[in-house]
């Protein structure tokens, strides 16, 4: 197997258990081999950093009610198909 094709192998089996290293509840074995490979792997290493500024952002705005501009909002239901969701 070529080296690229192994690390591309490495790097699907390793995000697979993504979420929970996030979330701090894997175990330390398989938290100390994503931080490793993450560390040689510049494209894992983007994928964590995005995963945890994206929850970041998240909470940062989770309290705040933002307000949609009625236009964005009818496009945006229209693109997803949900046009009987909008409220006349």
């Amino acid at each position: 197997m070529s080296a690229k094709k192994q690390s591309l192998t490495q790097c699907q089996s390793l995000l697979v258990f993504l979420s929970d290293f996030i979330d701090g509840t894997l175990n330390d074995d398989l938290c100390q081999e994503i931080t490793s490979h993450a560390a040689e792997c510049e494209h894992c290493r983007i994928v964590v950093d995005t995963l945890r500024k994206t929850i970041s952002l998240y909470h940062e705005c989770a309290d705040e009610q933002a307000e949609i501009p009625g236009e964005v909002r009818s496009q945006l239901f229209k693109t997803l198909n949900l046009q009987d969701y909008l409220e006349p």
